[in-house]
């Protein structure tokens, strides 16, 4: 049998596969997945063997699980490969020249934080937990979707009338988007990186839409009290209540969009 010569081709297809292993790792980094895929790499192999030795009966019983093994991996890996294919889709809208055609920057910058830092520091003092979602860029009808619609305006009261412990609407994200309240009792997507054990439901929940989205978070912890700015998967811990509008200001000004995605460690913090 003659030597087979290795091209370039042959690189950059070897160089696309490492590079497609690598994205698919990203995507299941800080779940199971990895082990599951493990066990059927291994399953792969086994067959493989059995086939190459002739064993028919373990082989049509393996090759009968492979058969299937499509179908098998969309239903085990539902949450990543959503997970994947929502970040995919959301890499458009990184491009200037897009947002600028379809009119998708969305700052906050007409926004009155000071009823929200009135509300947040108010609840902090009363050890009651908040979530506040700020919109920039992506769009986040998904999470809005999930809630109820309010559509007010921004006021410290109803800020503290939607948290409120026996409130109906306090178990849930508030969405704040174009100087309004657009929707309360949200759910929020829970981060599946590996984060400090010490954080609780908020807090993962707030990293995992600031991982996804462009989106910048407020964490009132139900338990210390203390607030937190989350953005781009990170997390600001032991804001000072009395700078939390000017720090709210610089987090949605100047958060930059290429820090996401990037797998910064959010800093320890308590539910």
């Amino acid at each position: 049998m003659g030597f087979i010569p290795f091209t370039f081709i042959d690189f950059l297809d070897i160089l696309l596969v490492a590079g497609f292993l690598f994205i698919v790792y990203r995507a299941m980094r800080g779940t199971n997945a990895p082990y599951i895929m493990v066990g059927i790499v291994m399953v792969y192999l086994a067959w493989v063997i059995v086939k190459a030795l002739n064993m028919e009966l373990l082989s049509t019983i393996l090759g009968q699980v492979i058969s299937v093994g499509v179908i098998a991996l969309l239903v085990i890996f539902q949450p990543e490969l959503r997970r994947f294919l929502f970040k995919l889709g959301m890499r458009q809208k990184e491009l200037d020249f897009l947002n600028r055609i379809f009119s998708l920057r969305n700052k906050q910058d007409n926004t009155n934080f000071s009823p929200i830092t009135s509300a947040c520091m108010e609840m902090s003092d009363e050890k009651v937990g908040a979530l506040i979602v700020f919109r920039r860029k992506d769009d986040l009808q998904f999470v809005i979707e999930s809630g109820i619609a309010v559509d007010a305006n921004i006021t410290r009261s109803l800020i503290k009338n939607i948290f409120f412990k026996n409130a109906p609407l306090h178990d849930g994200a508030v969405v704040i988007d174009n100087n309004r309240i657009v929707a309360a009792k949200c759910i929020l997507p829970v981060t599946q990186s590996n984060v400090p054990k010490s954080l609780g439901t908020r807090h993962r929940a707030a990293i995992g839409i600031s991982e996804m989205t462009d989106a910048v978070v407020i964490v009132v912890s139900e338990e210390t009290g203390k607030i937190s700015i989350i953005k781009g998967g990170k997390a600001e811990s032991n804001i000072d209540p009395q700078r939390l509008n000017a720090q709210l200001k610089e987090a949605l000004e100047e958060y930059d969009d290429d820090k996401r995605g990037k797998g910064e460690t959010p800093t320890d913090a308590q539910e």
